[in-house]
């Protein structure tokens, strides 16, 4: 298992944060993934045999918000 964080920039509330948590959970080969309003990361620990880091950075576009490199 991998862990990653992912910077997120576009989410204004709670449930920004509680949609994206549940997309990236959701995907597979994702063991936990947690969004913070807060510190605006997604902290995501996964299989990376099943899922590349493109792939949730292609989830979080999709769903409407912006990856901070």
């Amino acid at each position: 298992m991998k862990t990653i964080d992912i910077k997120i920039k576009g989410m204004h509330c709670e449930g920004c944060s509680k949609r994206l948590t549940k997309i990236l959970g959701n995907m597979e080969g994702v063991k936990t993934a947690e969004v913070s309003l807060e510190t605006t990361l997604a902290h995501i620990e996964y299989d990376e045999t099943c899922v590349k880091v493109e792939d949730f950075y292609g989830a979080i576009e999709d769903a409407g918000f912006e990856v901070i490199e």
